[in-house]
């Protein structure tokens, strides 16, 4: 009986530890969209990981590339999350961004652990649903 209870208490602690993972990783993601519909790109910047910051060099650049090539990222309609997954070892939040149009878009963005916390370290567009591929 006391092992049964250990192993309830220890799942409830991983759940509860993954909701907690996904919670950060999620809040992460929509105030890096929120800081982009204020183009404010220097918040904005403060969630890429240290190597997409250096490959941008600055915020003004990171924020010309997300309005030119992820403009539904820069001024979405709505935003919902989807499943978090691990990928060859990598972590993938999967999002639905709608753009002002109505036009839906699939997106994963790669998330990174950092001693200050979650960061982006890339976004992949997919086929939206309904799409041809």
């Amino acid at each position: 009986m006391r092992h049964l209870i250990l192993s309830l208490i220890l799942g409830l602690g991983l759940s509860l530890s993954a909701q907690a993972q996904n919670d950060e990783i999620q809040s992460n993601i929509q105030a890096q969209i929120d800081a982009f519909k204020s183009d404010d790109f220097a918040t904005a910047f403060t969630f890429a990981s240290p190597s997409i910051q250096r490959l941008f060099g600055t915020p003004e650049n990171f924020g010309a590339m997300v309005r030119n090539g992820y403009p539904m990222v820069w001024r979405p309609a709505d935003v919902r999350f989807l499943e978090l997954r691990e990928v060859a070892g990598q972590l993938w939040q999967k999002v639905i961004i709608t753009d002002a149009a109505g036009n839906l878009h699939v997106l994963d963005y790669q998330m990174v652990d950092f001693e200050n916390g979650w960061k982006i370290n890339g976004v992949q567009i997919l086929d939206a649903p309904g799409s041809a591929v």
